[in-house]
């Protein structure tokens, strides 16, 4: 936040309403060297993992180095740093904090402070602060959807919690949806056309969201109504190959994070099942301790540090519960993200070619007509652009979360086993300066 001071950064130009021929594509056109040929596919969508990440590079452009480093905290540490960096070329920063209880006649709700940092034009102050509960971040999400139809909306967290097992007011669970809520914010901030939408400039400014929410659909903006998609009467014949292989990519991702996500949730349960065990099985030896004079020093360390194995991997279990459960679970919501954007550009294509039939098969000119294919062809150009700009730009932030959340997880690991060991060899002396009775 520190490099939000007023004046410091260069404004960035606002993307104003154009025409879609007009329109530059802000993601395609912004590295021409990392996004290889005009529009082309992803390579990472057909290489193994280990060829699409050997020339991986931070948003703002910086190379990350793949080596094996010393440490998680080094890899950690090397991209804080490049997020400082980025940061004195921003100029808009959005943090969400500060959650706060309400409790009315007929309701029970959190709220969260939103808090806008900003040098832009488009604002009338360079700082806001406001009040924000869950279903108002849910009403920027669905106006996202309605204004942006080409781009990948960032997903959020998901509403309700199986009933008895998680409470929605206890402070794990409050803190956990801050930081989904407080990435979800992040994500539009950096997106170079999501973050100048007009709505988005209303749920950072307004300080009574209700009157913008009763106006439905008139904040639309110009662009938004140019591509909105028709929902239905025409059926797409096939999908060209690189958004054939966008689709079978999402399929597969979302179908081995979700298998990923089942187990770990297994583990965790069965961690808490052991570590019940565990909290029963440490004060047995303390209490035959008692009872056993010549014994009693070893058995209260065997007691101790089971008990210190119990506090590693309590621990461990909440580090898997608020850190490592909800990136997976973002990610499979993301991929459904995705493949909504995949069907909507797929009705516009479909759209397209129906179109195209209809004046094949008319045998008087009629100039009303090939416009309509025109722009309908627009459409599905701005499609195409969008959702492989977007496209790289998810794979891009996946690499670097999941480097993040694998280190972390391996960290936590070590951590944990490094404590039982600790716990374990301190209690080596006490049986070995004990002498053997006969």
């Amino acid at each position: 936040m520190s490099g939000a001071a007023p004046g410091a950064p260069k404004p960035l130009p606002s993307s104003g309403p154009k025409s879609l021929r007009e329109m530059p594509h802000p993601l395609a056109t912004s590295s021409s060297e990392e996004m290889g040929p005009a529009l082309s596919p992803s390579p990472e969508l057909l290489l193994p993992r280990g060829a699409a990440d050997k020339d991986l590079s931070l948003p703002n452009g910086t190379p990350v180095d793949t080596s094996s480093p010393a440490s998680s905290s080094s890899l950690l540490n090397r991209l804080q740093l490049d997020d400082d960096l980025d940061g004195e070329t921003r100029d808009l920063f959005v943090t969400v904090d500060d959650p706060k209880k309400h409790v009315c006649t007929m309701e029970t709700y959190i709220t969260y402070r939103v808090t806008t940092k900003t040098t832009r034009a488009e604002f009338d102050l360079p700082e806001y602060s406001v009040r924000r509960r869950y279903q108002d971040f849910d009403w920027l999400r669905n106006k996202l959807e309605e204004s942006q139809p080409t781009h990948l909306i960032p997903p959020l967290p998901e509403k309700f919690v199986v009933k008895g097992v998680v409470d929605r007011f206890s402070e794990e669970f409050v803190e956990t949806r801050r930081k989904a809520l407080d990435k979800f914010l992040k994500r539009i901030t950096d997106h170079p056309v999501l973050s100048f939408n007009e709505h988005f400039n209303v749920f950072l400014t307004a300080k009574d969201l209700n009157a913008y929410k009763k106006q439905g659909m008139a904040l639309l903006s110009k662009m938004g109504e140019s591509v909105k998609y028709v929902t239905g009467g025409y059926k797409l014949r096939s999908r060209p190959l690189e958004f054939a292989a966008i689709g079978e990519y999402l399929d597969t991702f979302s179908l081995k994070l979700g298998t990923i996500d089942r187990i770990a949730q297994r583990i965790i349960k069965e961690q808490l099942e052991y570590l019940v065990e565990l909290r029963e099985y440490g004060p047995v030896y303390s209490t035959w301790g008692g009872l056993e004079v010549e014994l009693s020093e070893p058995l209260e360390g065997v007691s101790a540090c089971i008990g210190n194995c119990c506090t590693a991997l309590e621990e461990l279990s909440e580090d898997m519960t608020e850190d490592f459960l909800p990136v997976l679970r973002e990610y499979i919501l993301y991929s459904e993200s995705m493949k909504n954007v995949l069907k909507k550009r797929d009705q516009v294509q479909a759209e397209y070619e129906a179109k195209l039939e209809a004046v094949a098969l008319k045998k008087e000119d009629r100039p009303k007509v090939p416009t309509d294919v025109e722009k309908c062809q627009d459409r599905v150009e701005c499609f195409n652009a969008d959702l492989k700009a977007d496209m790289e730009r998810w794979q891009n932030n996946k690499r670097q979360d999941f480097r993040q959340l694998l280190m972390g997880m391996a960290d936590k690991n070590i951590q944990y086993y490094e404590k039982c060991l600790t716990a374990w060899e301190s209690i080596i002396p006490l049986l070995q300066d004990k002498p053997e009775t006969k």
